[in-house]
């Protein structure tokens, strides 16, 4: 018996511009193209920021002589960093910022802002040479006893950030004295003045835990 033909209304047809399913489709497989170059081209986007053109220590004034252009990717955090045209005049480092390092907006503030004021130290005794800027040191402080020598040492500041070190050789080139400036809270600023004006003994020890105790 011969098969029966398929009645019309079973076959296939083929798709229709005209078919609405056929459109929905397209436009979402077109909004979803241009989603991801949409995306692409955003994390592609550089924009320019400031870097630090040397070492900046705390306290000292951030202006572009300091700083260089850099291009970089950043993003949603954009507003986080200092940009040609967001630098403030008249502000300070409130933090210290490394050389070709970014400058985040929350580090620079106003002079009175700061807290600490560094105050220059001969360190007598060899320092670590992983006692650089940024790192911390105890300061101990010995006052003369009157018997040409110095009583017990006694702990002044834990755990100070130093700002700059400066070695330094003698003009006949035996001795070198190393000079390094620590940032001194307000509080403690009267109590090492005084120990200095009075040729107590300050002593630098590095404190590898990098906190004060």
């Amino acid at each position: 018996m011969p098969a029966a033909e398929n009645p019309p209304g079973s076959r296939l047809s083929k798709p229709s511009w005209k078919d609405p399913r056929l459109l929905v489709g397209l436009l979402l497989v077109l909004a979803s193209i241009a989603g991801v170059v949409a995306l692409v081209e955003a994390a592609d986007r550089t924009v320019e920021a400031y870097a630090a053109k040397e070492d900046i220590a705390v306290g000292q004034t951030v202006d572009a002589d300091r700083l260089v252009r850099i291009d970089v990717r950043l993003g949603d955090a954009e507003s986080r960093y200092l940009t040609p045209g967001s630098l403030p005049e008249g502000r300070i480092a409130l933090q210290r910022v490394a050389k070709g390092d970014l400058v985040a907006a929350s580090v620079l503030g106003e002079p009175q802002a700061l807290g600490r004021k560094p105050v220059a130290i001969s360190a007598q005794e060899t320092l670590p040479a992983e006692a650089v800027p940024g790192t911390r040191v105890d300061v101990w402080v010995a006052p003369p006893d009157g018997r040409n020598g110095f009583a017990e040492p006694k702990l002044l500041m834990p755990g100070a950030e130093i700002a700059h070190v400066e070695t330094s050789s003698s003009t006949l080139g035996g001795s070198r004295e190393t000079q390094v400036l620590v940032l001194v809270e307000d509080a403690k600023l009267a109590q090492l003045l005084g120990a200095q004006a009075n040729s107590a003994k300050v002593s630098l020890v590095w404190n590898p835990a990098g906190g004060s105790r």
